[in-house]
């Protein structure tokens, strides 16, 4: 089986490379697999662990239910087979698409990334073959991962009034497919290989997703808004390029102003921050050289938090911290 780095990297003929993988597959729609070679399959879109701040617990139950078994499958067999899905829940803005993106890369897998809706909505007529067609090349290119971003709005409680018969299709044709992969990792249909392949979904609204989906997820792990710790790390990191003078103990204040922020709130924050020694320029922005703008301090950070607020409700928090204690772990 190719690797990623042989599919994706090392041939400059892409397009041929395309043919090579589609003509050497079975039973496949063509057209189908070259829309999800060129559209879905991540190219070159390396994150790693460093690049995300904090969340060392859903790092770590990522390592545990993707990384190491997919490195390591001579390990991870019989009882010790992992998961066959995993889903990262928890509050927008808070990395869950940066989590699933760096498992890709440490894993060394070929990473196929899809919203629910693109399925339902730019692929309507050819859904249940796409789902299908997927599923088929996940497994000839494995390891691999099928993240689904957004997976309420495909695996959403089934029956609901006003849904199309289409999308309900489409949702019975995905979970067949996933629970094939759960069978042959049982041993029922092992084929040549164990064919390392992962539905790792993310979502933010978790109480929604249907009950049969929801078990499917082996593990379904919490990624809450970041702590005072993390907050601080993603302020220096953030700030690390731009001239700024605020002190270790500034940065605290920072941090302590900031509770209830997540990870994007952060960002929003430093980049309003950031423009406020050009703000109070005016005009003279246009005549001033870079090296005369000053540094960024702390003051700017006050004046933009009287625009930049939370953008999650303690009453949604609740919902997750409930959901969690139900369904969902936050601990590795």
């Amino acid at each position: 089986m190719p690797s990623k780095s042989l599919l994706f990297e090392d041939f400059e003929d892409q397009e041929t490379n395309f043919n090579n993988i589609i003509n050497s597959t079975k039973g496949i729609d063509k057209a189908l697999a070259k829309q999800i070679l060129q559209e879905i399959v991540v190219h070159g879109d390396h994150v790693n662990w460093d690049d995300i701040s904090g969340l060392e617990n859903a790092k770590n139950s990522l390592k545990e239910t993707v990384v190491y078994p997919f490195l390591r499958p001579d390990l991870f067999s019989g009882l010790r087979e992992p998961a066959r899905g995993m889903l990262l829940f928890g509050p927008p803005g808070t990395g869950k698409t940066m989590l699933a993106r760096a498992v890709a890369t440490e894993s060394k897998s070929t990473f196929f990334s899809i919203t629910a809706s693109s399925l339902t909505s730019k692929y309507l007529g050819e859904s249940e073959k796409l789902v299908k067609t997927l599923f088929i090349l996940a497994k000839r290119l494995a390891p691999s991962i099928i993240f689904i971003d957004e997976i309420d709005s495909l695996l959403g409680t089934r029956n609901q009034e006003g849904e199309h018969e289409s999308s309900r299709r489409i949702k019975n044709e995905f979970l067949i497919q996933w629970s094939n992969l759960t069978h042959a990792a049982a041993g029922k249909d092992r084929g040549n290989d164990l064919q390392r392949v992962l539905v790792l979904a993310a979502t933010n609204i978790p109480w929604v997703i249907d009950e049969a989906a929801r078990r499917r997820f082996a593990r379904r792990q919490y990624i809450p808004l970041p702590e005072p710790q993390t907050r601080r790390s993603q302020f220096i990191k953030l700030l690390s390029d731009q001239s700024n003078n605020l002190s270790s103990d500034e940065f605290d204040v920072l941090v302590n102003l900031t509770d209830g922020f997540s990870g994007s709130d952060i960002t929003s924050l430093t980049k309003d921050a950031a423009l406020n020694p050009l703000r109070e320029l005016g005009d003279k922005l246009l005549i001033t050289t870079k090296k005369e703008i000053r540094a960024i301090n702390l003051n700017d950070f006050k004046t933009s938090l009287k625009y930049i607020r939370p953008s999650v409700s303690s009453e949604n928090l609740k919902k997750f911290d409930n959901w969690c204690r139900s369904f969902g772990s936050s601990e590795s």
